[in-house]
């Protein structure tokens, strides 16, 4: 008896030691190569107007830089490398007071390539600690950090070209693509506005692009009503920690995790992009199954049969090629 009872604490103890082990592999997995491994993701998405010519948009996001991040402040000087024709940021670009300057010369000659950009909660407020449990149930409750100088990050961006959205209706014209494009801020805050730029776009525009920060479903089906073609959205991290053949464990919103990153479609006639965000809070400096990214989106003109059966049969799956 005594000697099947040692046997039994041996198998124990070897048991908690491996599934010890096993979790400390895993955390540093993920919280040292994978949260470093990054990648540009090139996808395809057929969402012009018939006859347009390509538009190459690189969509970066979640940024969470802090001053001493170099290894991510190297491989984000490398993008302006892909040559996009626009770009855009759907913000949380910070993650330290004095992150602005490591912002600004690490995206280098991407500012002087056309850009647009919304802000996200962590552009205005600085990360904080926060028990990991509450990203698994929804609350109304919301604790900020330390105040970002958001408005040294914005007039950087702006003084080089870039368009702010917040809360405004732009157009422009690049690669000979007409864009109608409007934008709200973070809804995650609740501070989003869309009667502010509510109504239909230029009917006569190529692309009419509507951006926010965290994709929530409120906002997703103000911009699809007025006919917006694709929105732009980033906040969810892709999940951040995923588990294989499951996905996202969470949205940190109220998006549903299928669409938790890239392509997917909302409703008939609009397509969603979300990126699944370059950074991470330096409070939870982990990822799992979910590399760090920035996309290269290659917009071509929609493949009106296609578009007809999706209306019709309420086919949500994204018009989308990815490699």
């Amino acid at each position: 008896m005594g000697t099947s009872s040692a046997a039994l604490n041996t198998v124990i103890k070897r048991a908690a030691a491996y599934s010890a082990g096993s979790a400390a592999l895993g955390i540093g997995y993920a919280s040292i190569i994978e949260r470093n491994a990054f990648t540009v993701r090139e996808t395809t998405m057929d969402v012009l107007d018939p006859g347009a010519s390509p538009l190459r948009v690189l969509h970066i996001s979640d940024i969470h830089m802090r001053p001493g991040q170099h290894l991510k402040q190297a491989w984000l000087r490398e993008l302006a490398q892909w040559q996009p024709d626009l770009v855009i940021n759907t913000g949380d670009n910070l993650a330290h007071p004095k992150a602005v300057s490591s912002v600004v010369q690490a995206l280098g000659d991407l500012l002087s390539v056309p850009g647009l950009f919304v802000f996200g909660s962590n552009d205005y407020f600085g990360p904080r600690l926060k028990n990991p449990a509450k990203y698994l149930y929804k609350s109304d409750e919301r604790t900020h950090g330390e105040p970002l100088p958001w408005q040294d990050l914005r007039a950087a961006f702006t003084e080089r070209g870039w368009q702010d959205m917040t809360h405004t209706r732009h157009e422009l014209e690049v690669a000979g693509v007409r864009i109608a494009a409007a934008g709200v801020d973070d809804p995650h805050l609740h501070r989003d506005r869309y009667d502010t730029i509510a109504g239909m776009p230029n009917p006569l525009a190529t692309l009419r692009l509507g951006l926010t920060h965290s994709p929530e479903p409120r906002v997703l089906d103000r911009f699809a009503e007025d006919g917006y073609q694709l929105v732009m959205a980033g906040h969810t991290h892709g999940g951040q920690l995923c588990l294989p053949f499951y996905g996202a464990i969470v949205t940190n919103c109220e998006l549903d995790r299928s669409r938790v990153k890239g392509p997917s479609r909302w409703g008939s006639h609009m397509q969603l992009h979300v990126s699944a965000g370059i950074g991470t809070s330096p409070f939870a400096p982990m990822r799992f199954f979910c590399r760090p990214e920035a996309t290269l989106l290659t917009l071509v003109p929609a493949r009106i049969s296609g578009q007809g059966a999706d209306a019709e049969s309420g086919d949500r799956r994204p018009s989308a090629t990815a490699r």
